[in-house]
């Protein structure tokens, strides 16, 4: 079974991709939108999907650290409904709370610059979302 990891940015949608046997989830890439135009991204995603035979979608559930839903995770549950209407996938919301933190940190350790941890800390923040679940999701 292979999964794709989303992580919904305000610009950007972070991708990963499971390895086929669904264990590994690996940094796909990054899609920019703009003006929150979420429907501009179901062209490239189905391209993805079709592409890697994905079977199941893991997206970013952004909760407050109180657990409660913000705007963040308002605009993914819109996000989901959007991918739901779409694709004939199940659409698995999985907490990202500090994925892009810990993104960064990765990042930072391995010195990339401001300039390029920007570019990437979506996708690689979409890569700790699909991993976490696959982590999880046999236990």
């Amino acid at each position: 079974m292979r999964y794709i990891g989303l992580d919904l940015g305000t610009k950007t949608l972070g991708v990963s991709i499971s390895d086929k046997i669904g264990l590994i989830a690996s940094f796909y890439k990054t899609i920019e939108f703009k003006d929150e135009n979420y429907d501009s991204l179901i062209d490239p995603l189905k391209e993805i999907i079709d592409e890697y035979k994905i079977d199941k979608i893991v997206l970013g559930f952004p909760k407050n650290m109180n657990n409660s839903i913000g705007f963040a995770g308002e605009r993914s549950l819109n996000f989901k409904k959007i991918l739901e209407n779409n694709f004939d996938l199940e659409v698995i919301l999985e907490d990202e709370r500090l994925s892009s933190v810990e993104a960064n940190n990765i990042m930072i350790q391995g010195d990339l610059s401001r300039k390029k941890r920007k570019k990437k800390v979506d996708a690689l923040a979409a890569t700790i979302i699909l991993q976490r679940y696959l982590d999880r999701k046999d236990r």
